[in-house]
């Protein structure tokens, strides 16, 4: 008998296989087929069960394996063709995942959605080199701002953003991290203190400490991989290596771990 289709859309988290929520895991367990993303740890997919088809729907900035209108049509097809449709998302679905793209297109096919909240990269990075978003006496907000629009072009937001007194976090960024960091030079903040972090919670994760100033010629010096985020703010001082890493910043090989 035909199972009724039903899509659940479910963030991943930022890497680490075990910042995947409970309820994440409990959905991947009752799938009857998942889609799932690139930059998901495909360990994830240990928690489905053997018969469920896995089906790769990758996409990768300048690499997309699937538009995201032929990832909206298969996602539909899977759930009426198996039942339970589990989408795999990095991250958070709703922060920069598209995720609304795709609720939107299942329910006006008539499929019901729900979503499983996933731990963003935007603060789980951070958080895990010990820099909080906010702190008192450092950051009283922080915003969160893609690197690159839709038409491929920066963001204007990160204009406004470098003139507050704010923790600014870049997703998507790294490609244009001289650009992001002129925004901030402009403003008079040439020695703001700046952070990435590349591939944060997995096994190959790096970070380099800097200013705005430094951080494009730190990441190029060492070779850093994407994906990675751009963290600017007072907040980077609270980093244990602040003290000796970002203030002799033109060794930028020294730390890497």
């Amino acid at each position: 008998m035909n199972k009724e289709p039903k899509i659940t859309l479910v963030g991943a988290g930022p890497g680490d296989p075990e910042l995947l929520t409970l309820k994440g895991a409990r959905a991947l367990r009752t799938a009857d087929v998942i889609l799932y993303d690139a930059l998901i740890d495909t360990r994830l997919l240990n928690h489905a069960r053997p018969e469920a088809p896995r089906i790769f729907v990758g996409k990768r900035a300048g690499a997309h394996r699937m538009s995201q209108e032929e990832i909206n049509t298969l996602l539909v097809k899977s759930a009426k063709a198996h039942g339970h449709a589990v989408r795999l998302k990095g991250g958070d679905a709703f922060v920069f995942g598209r995720g609304k793209e795709e609720t939107a297109y299942a329910q006006e096919q008539g499929i019901p959605v729900e979503i499983v909240p996933g731990i963003s990269s935007c603060i789980a990075l951070p958080e895990l080199q010990q820099v909080p978003p906010t702190s008192r006496g450092y950051s009283e907000s922080f915003w969160v701002i893609t690197g690159t629009t839709r038409s491929g072009g920066l963001s204007g937001d990160i204009a406004l953003a470098a003139q507050s007194t704010a923790t600014v976090i870049v997703l998507m960024g790294m490609r244009k991290a001289t650009a992001i960091a002129q925004e901030f030079i402009k403003q008079g903040k040439a020695d703001l203190p700046a952070m990435v972090i590349s591939k944060g919670s997995t096994a190959d994760e790096r970070r380099v400490l800097g200013t705005a100033a430094t951080l494009p010629a730190l990441i190029e010096a060492a070779a850093l991989p994407r994906p990675g985020i751009l963290v600017f703010g007072e907040v980077v001082r609270l980093h244990p290596n602040w003290n000796y890493q970002a203030i002799a910043a033109e060794q930028p090989l020294k730390e890497r771990a």
